[in-house]
């Protein structure tokens, strides 16, 4: 048996890929991993991946072919490759496209389930997932489904272990003539990044059936508005957005009105304090799921009756939706949007790593992911700020681990993430960064309530209307307020470019989507091209310190590593640290 001492990984025959953190080959085996595997565990010095059926369709819709996830294998691995996962890589990748959706000349109300595998269609039509929308058989390579199944077609198709090739198209949209700006409102330059080109190109696909849908993947501060923005130059057609929140929504506006040649009056929002539907119209995930109350037998009656504001998908002549965050996108949208698959649709994201294990429906409904670049790839073009990451643990006091040894298991999260000693931690570290831009960021509202009192800091809660957190935004961008106290509404879509420093009190449980939004939120570059710094305070020995080992994993999948620390090893540690940096 051939062994290579120096070499990195160890592929196992269950999927299993272990990676040596040490390795002088890490960080290329970690990136070639990336594309085509999910990381499940990352400990100090080896990683685990898992060669998963969703993760390497992904990769074959990206245009990774089989041949090059088994090379870059056999490059970095010790032991020579176990036969049957470089089988069953070839088998996978194969089956993404050995079906096709297309539509049916002779009726606009069907479409055509076609495989040059007559089998293949034989063993479909006994499939007990895709058994209910077929309609007749045309031939040995043909079956006909109803086109207003075409979502649900998809997502059954997923679960038989066949995903199509989408080639039906889309309905042209209401056309939108305009052109992304050259110099912005304030006389600046305005320049598409190439990469943001790149992922518009991408998804495009010079608007051929084989483009118009999937997700692209780029970091928090990379600028995926802006490729919303390239996309929607590129279809010039009626655009939809939706956002997390009203915040998210009015700086899609602000952004458009700044980089556009679309005039303010044909944008609108379509919130809960206005509802303007207007040729680009940004709305929020909370108001499109927004359920009438009272309804007997309400999960018996059309979505639209269930949902009211559902109607707003076809009052306007969409060409294009884009789901910002599409990570969030919650269940009710999943299910309007299996009936939306004649119109475009893109997804933006930082992570398609989602908590409710729905990721299937993300690559069926709204597409595959189309295009993805490493973080560690735009830190080093300085198109991210680089960032160093702590957690800092923190023992908890004699009588608070009493209360948390006697606490149900559901409250010893609490417990642990209320730990009074992690206070005295803040103190240090906001001594230690006096002077610079500051987000404290927690779970848990009087907690957050009684740090912002202690210090006089401005809280930014669920509660606080949007028209005061607009306000104290912009108040941190020029530099008015340098530290801001956020629960976690302020996870997503917030444009803050001078936030240099993330001190994390709690988070969501193991939450790792989460995770990678608050790290985003300092990664913006510094005008004077600052180090950023995200922290997280965890009290060890504790569910805490679990939830957190679990919230990491996504952060080092891209590249980002856990320098850990203990409380009395600050600030020492961290200017020794730094100085390194």
């Amino acid at each position: 048996m051939n062994y290579r001492i120096d070499a990195p990984l160890i592929v196992q025959g269950d999927r299993t890929v272990l990676l040596e953190v040490n390795s002088a080959d890490y960080e290329a085996a970690r990136d070639h991993l990336a594309r085509f595997a999910e990381l499940e565990k990352s400990p100090e010095y080896i990683h685990t991946y898992r060669i998963s059926s969703l993760s390497l369709w992904n990769a074959a819709a990206a245009g990774l072919s089989a041949e090059e996830i088994i090379e870059g294998l056999e490059n970095f691995a010790k032991y020579p490759l176990p036969d049957n996962v470089v089988f069953e890589i070839r088998d996978t990748v194969a089956r993404h496209g050995r079906v096709r959706l297309s539509h049916d000349p002779y009726d606009e109300t069907r479409l055509r389930l076609m495989s040059d595998e007559p089998l293949l269609l034989a063993e479909l039509e006994r499939n007990r997932h895709l058994k209910p929308f077929l309609l007749n058989r045309v031939g040995p390579h043909t079956l006909q489904v109803p086109a207003s199944r075409r979502g649900h077609v998809k997502q059954a198709l997923v679960k038989a272990g066949f995903p199509a090739e989408d080639l039906v198209g889309y309905v042209i949209g209401a056309p939108l003539p305009f052109e992304l700006r050259e110099t912005l409102r304030d006389n600046g330059r305005f320049v598409v990044r190439g990469y943001q080109r790149d992922a518009a190109e991408i998804f495009w696909a010079n608007g051929s059936d084989a483009g118009g849908a999937g997700v692209i993947v780029l970091p928090c501060g990379a600028g995926k508005t802006i490729v919303g923005m390239a996309v929607m130059e590129k279809i010039q057609m009626h655009t939809l957005i939706l956002t997390p929140s009203t915040v998210a929504a009015r700086q899609w506006r602000e952004e458009l009105i700044d980089k556009t040649s679309i005039p303010g009056e044909m944008i609108g929002e379509y919130t809960g304090q206005r509802k303007e539907i207007r040729p680009v119209t940004v709305t929020t995930y909370q108001i499109m799921t927004h359920r009438k109350r009272g309804t007997k037998n309400a999960e018996r009656r059309p979505l639209e009756e269930q949902y009211p504001h559902f109607a707003l998908f076809n009052e306007g002549d969409w060409g294009l939706i884009i789901y910002d965050e599409v990570h969030l996108l919650p269940a009710p949208v999943f299910r309007i949007t299996a009936e939306l698959q004649a119109r475009r649709r893109l997804g933006l994201t930082a992570t398609l790593v989602r908590e409710d294990e729905r990721e299937e429906d993300v690559f069926s409904l709204i597409g595959p992911k189309k295009y993805d670049v490493p973080w560690h790839d735009l830190e080093r073009q300085g198109w991210i700020a680089p960032a160093i990451c702590y957690e800092i643990r923190v023992p908890l006091p004699e009588a608070e681990r009493l209360d948390y040894i006697m606490a149900e298991q559901r409250q010893k999260y609490r417990v642990a993430a209320d730990n009074s000693t992690k206070l005295d931690i803040l103190d240090r570290l906001l001594n230690y960064h006096k002077g610079e831009r500051v987000l404290i960021i927690g779970m848990y509202l009087d907690r957050l309530e009684r740090i912002a009192e202690h210090y006089g800091y401005p809280l930014i809660t669920g509660k606080t209307k949007v028209a005061d957190r607009e306000a104290l935004y912009e108040r941190f961008r020029t530099g008015e307020v340098t530290t801001l106290v956020v629960s976690k509404v302020a996870n997503f879509s917030i444009d803050l470019p001078d936030a240099s420093v993330a001190i994390q009190i709690s988070g969501t449980f193991g939450s790792r989507q989460e995770e990678a939004q608050r790290l985003g939120r300092i990664l913006r570059p510094k005008s004077d091209g600052r180090q950023a710094f995200f922290y997280s305070i965890v009290t060890k020995e504790t569910v805490d310190q679990d939830y957190s080992a679990n919230r990491q994993r996504f952060l080092t999948e891209q590249g980002y590593r856990y320098l850990i620390l203990y409380g009395d090893e600050i600030p020492a540690a961290l200017a020794h640290t730094q100085q390194r940096s």
